[in-house]
C-alpha cells in the first residue's frame, strides 16, 4: 500500500500535469513600465507607502518603494518594514517543513501529540492534523472568535473554548479560514523547537535566507529603522488617515505576526520556488504548495474582480493555488490583510518567476499589481488592471 507521503506527492504532480500548460521561458518584463504604473498608482490618495518586489527567472530584477512611510513622513525603501498579516501563515507552514525536513515532526502528525491548546467540537483535536490545521480544515466556522481576540482574550483561552462550538463539517472535509486555531502551529514549533516560535522562526528561516529585517512582533515593527505605519482610507476623502498599530494579531504570530521588507519578502519568495534547496527542499514544498480543497468563496470574489483571469481556487498548506488566465498557468500565492495594511505573494514555480507587494492602507488597488507583473511574465497583451487610465477616458 502507498505511503501517504507518495500520494500526496503523486497528488501533487497530476495537479501539475493538470493546470494547463507552461511557456518554455518567462517574457521579459517590462520594467521602465511597471515602475512608471507604480509611480501613479501611488498618487491615489488611498495610497500611502507601496513597495513592490519582481522575482524574474530565479533572480530579484526589482526592489522599489513608492509614497511614503506615513503622511509626511519618510520615502518607503526596499528595506521598510511592513506588517506582512496573513503571509505569516505561508511562513507558519514553511517553518514546519523545515522542522519536517529534519525530522523533528511529520505534518501527518496528530495535534493531540503535542502540548498544545487546541480544542475541537466532540474532541476531534484526536484526529486533527499539522496538515489539517495548516489547511484551514477542522470543520469550525471560519475566523471562529476573531472578535474575542481583538477584543484582548487571550488566544490560549480562545482555543481551548473553541471545543464548545458545533462542528460544521467532519476533520479534513471542509475549508474553513481560521486566525486563532490556526496559530496552534506556534506552540507545536515551541515544543519541538524548545525555543519562542520567534527565536526559532530566526533561527530556521529568516537568518538562512538572509531576511535581515524580518521579525515577529509590534516592538521589533516599531522599532525597526524605517517601517510603514498603518492608515486607513474613506472613499471621497483627500487623504489617508493614521491608525495605531493594533495589538490583537500579534498574539497569534502563525497567523498574522510576522514583519519584514519587501527584500526580505523577495528572499521568502525565491525560497518557494526551490531555489534554496538546503533550507526548503523541494519534496517539502511540493507538499505545502498542494492543493487539498476547493475554496468557493474565493473562487467568486476572484471572479466578480478579475472576470476569470484567476481562477480554480483551491487551498494547499497556508497557500492557495490557481490557475492563470486561459492557458491555465499554475500560480501559487496568498494575500494579507490587517487594520491599515496589506499584502500579497503571487508566483509560478515552473518558470521561478513572481511577484511580492506591501503597502500600508487599507486600499485594494495594490492588489492587480500582481496581474499587470505576471501579464508580462507569461507575455500577454496589456491590461489596465490598475485601473489607472479609466479617469483619462471619461
Amino acid at each position: 500500500m502507498p505511503s501517504k507521503r507518495f500520494a500526496i506527492l503523486f497528488a501533487a504532480f497530476i495537479s501539475a500535469l493538470a493546470s494547463g500548460s507552461h511557456p518554455a521561458s518567462a517574457a521579459p518584463i517590462d520594467y521602465d513600465r511597471l515602475d512608471q504604473r507604480l509611480n501613479r498608482l501611488a498618487e491615489d490618495p488611498g495610497i500611502v507607502g507601496l513597495a513592490v518586489g519582481v522575482i524574474e527567472k530565479g533572480e530579484i530584477t526589482f526592489a522599489r518603494g513608492y509614497g511614503e512611510t506615513r503622511i509626511g513622513g519618510m520615502p518607503v525603501t526596499a528595506d521598510t518594514v511592513f506588517r506582512w498579516a496573513s503571509l505569516s501563515k505561508g511562513v507558519a507552514s514553511s517553518l514546519t517543513a523545515r522542522l519536517e525536513a529534519q525530522g523533528a515532526l511529520s505534518l501527518s502528525d496528530k495535534v493531540a501529540g503535542f502540548e498544545t491548546s487546541l480544542r475541537l467540537p466532540g474532541g476531534a483535536e484526536r484526529d486533527a492534523t499539522l496538515e489539517n490545521i495548516l489547511s484551514h480544515r477542522l470543520g469550525i466556522i471560519p475566523n471562529a472568535y476573531d472578535t474575542t481576540l481583538e477584543d484582548g482574550r487571550d488566544p490560549v483561552e480562545i482555543r481551548r473554548s473553541l471545543g464548545k462550538l458545533k462542528a460544521v463539517c467532519p476533520i479534513g472535509d471542509c475549508h474553513s479560514y481560521q486566525n486563532v486555531a490556526f496559530d496552534t502551529v506556534s506552540e507545536v514549533v515551541e515544543n519541538v523547537a524548545q525555543s519562542s516560535y520567534g527565536q526559532a522562526l530566526k533561527t530556521l528561516l529568516f537568518k538562512p535566507l538572509g531576511m535581515t529585517n524580518a521579525s515577529i512582533g509590534r516592538d521589533s515593527l516599531q522599532n525597526a529603522a524605517s517601517w510603514a505605519e498603518p492608515h486607513r482610507y474613506a472613499r471621497g476623502a483627500k487623504a489617508a488617515k493614521r491608525r495605531k498599530v493594533k495589538e490583537a494579531y500579534y498574539r497569534v504570530p502563525a497567523a498574522g505576526g510576522v514583519n519584514g521588507s519587501i527584500r526580505d519578502l523577495a528572499l521568502f519568495a525565491r525560497a518557494q520556488m526551490g531555489l534554496v534547496p538546503e533550507v526548503l527542499p523541494q519534496a517539502q514544498l511540493d507538499n505545502l504548495h498542494s492543493p487539498r480543497v476547493y475554496t468557493r468563496r474565493e473562487q467568486s470574489r476572484l471572479s466578480g474582480r478579475y472576470g476569470g483571469h484567476i481562477r480554480d481556487a483551491r487551498y494547499a498548506l497556508a497557500w492557495r493555488v490557481y490557475k492563470y488566465s486561459a492557458e491555465g498557468y499554475r500560480v501559487v500565492g496568498h494575500r494579507g490583510a490587517v487594520d491599515g495594511y496589506r499584502s500579497l505573494i503571487l508566483f509560478d514555480p515552473a518558470l521561478d518567476t513572481g511577484v511580492v507587494v506591501l503597502w500600508n492602507s487599507n486600499s485594494r488597488k495594490p492588489t492587480a499589481i500582481q496581474l499587470e507583473v505576471m501579464d508580462m511574465a507569461y507575455g500577454l497583451p496589456a491590461r489596465d488592471w490598475l485601473q489607472l487610465d479609466q479617469k483619462a477616458s471619461r
